[in-house]
């Protein structure tokens, strides 16, 4: 089973993660969020950049658009580390 990236596993930017839950308090906004969050739930995403525990993944894909077109930043705790 893969292991949580926030329990231990190192992660950098290039590597595969996939994201196994929203954070539980993702305003339900104009901007969509939630809805975005939710779907990127079970998919595969490369780590573009690093801030702390933050992990930035490049998500334009779960919406019809080119991946750089939508980004998140999400808690390592929240994926784990595809090998």
């Amino acid at each position: 089973m893969p292991e949580a990236v926030g329990r231990g596993a190192v992660v950098e930017v290039g590597c595969r993660v996939r994201v196994v839950a929203s954070p539980p308090d993702l305003p339900d906004d104009d901007l969509r969020t939630r809805d975005l969050f939710d779907r990127c739930v079970g998919r595969e995403f490369a780590v573009v950049s690093t801030m702390g525990s933050l992990l930035e993944l490049e998500v334009g894909d779960v919406v019809g658009e080119p991946a750089h077109m939508h980004s998140i930043w999400v808690e390592a705790d929240l994926v784990t580390r595809v090998e």
